[in-house]
């Protein structure tokens, strides 16, 4: 495991992030690649696996955005955690804002093709769109790495990059599965199914890129992918692995995913 993690590290910033956000695509392809073999998913893998995915985040969240951002900002007691606190006030705010715009998108239309359409259209949409965040923060992560920030380190930006991976397979289902009961053939809901993974790797080569070239932004950035990710967490994941009543089980399979997390920070961070 440390031979990996030492040759990871002598990797340019910029394989690391695709490779990063290429597991995160790659998750999403096999997600909907499910729509190939099989009918339906056992709904208390799924609940589980969002539960896992949820509690892994709830750390990354911490360990890998929210305290390298405060660390990272200076000033004294309060100021300087302002960055952070605004970065992700921002962060949530916007992905809330986008989410209404969604919502009212969906809202219109009557025919039932165009229904249909719409339906099948916001889906991708609105998972592409959640997505961005989960890219950019994976991006910063390898990105504080290499300008070499102390409270950077690569097991951590691994962590976050497999918990997003995680959620990303379920997800992957969803879609394909949803647009398959709208009346989609295999073929186009795999193709539609894998479609929003695509937006990870670009938002992670932003996000990358953005912080070698401006360290200033670095605790607003990672602020508010943090922001952005517990908006998505709260609204979506969550609830998705509660919906269904399997409360307990997903809620074990989030405190399994935390712990797992921590004990990855404690053996490699």
């Amino acid at each position: 495991m440390y031979s990996l993690f030492y040759t990871l590290k002598n990797i340019h910033p910029l394989f690391q992030t695709l490779m990063g956000t290429g597991f995160t695509w790659i998750t999403t392809i096999l997600g909907a690649a499910m729509i190939f073999i099989a009918r339906d998913i056992n709904r208390k893998l799924l609940d589980w696996m969002y539960g896992f995915a949820g509690g892994v985040m709830i750390a990354a969240i911490y360990w890998s955005l929210l305290e390298p951002a405060i660390e990272m900002s200076k000033g004294e007691d309060f100021i300087n955690r302002l960055p952070a606190v605004g970065g992700f006030v921002f962060g949530g705010l916007l992905l809330w804002a986008i989410d209404k715009i969604l919502r009212r998108l969906h809202l219109k239309g009557d025919e039932e093709f165009a229904v249909v359409k719409r339906k099948s259209t916001i889906l991708i949409l609105a998972i592409m769109l959640e997505n961005i965040p989960e890219g950019l923060s994976i991006g910063i992560a390898f990105g504080a790495i290499a300008v070499g920030l102390p409270f950077a380190s690569l097991p951590s930006a691994i962590a976050l990059a497999i918990s997003v991976g995680i959620q990303n397979f379920p997800e992957g289902i969803a879609i394909s599965m949803t647009l398959r009961r709208l009346g989609g053939t295999r073929l186009r809901c795999f193709l539609y199914g894998q479609l929003p993974g695509v937006a990870e790797p670009i938002a992670g080569i932003v996000g990358m890129e953005t912080v070698v070239t401006s360290q200033k932004i670095m605790p607003y950035g990672l602020a508010f992918a943090a922001g952005a990710m517990v908006f998505v967490l709260i609204k979506e994941i969550i609830p998705e692995s509660q919906r269904n009543g399997n409360t307990d089980l997903a809620t074990m399979g989030t405190i399994i995913g935390f712990a797992v997390m921590m004990v990855i920070d404690v053996l490699f961070g």
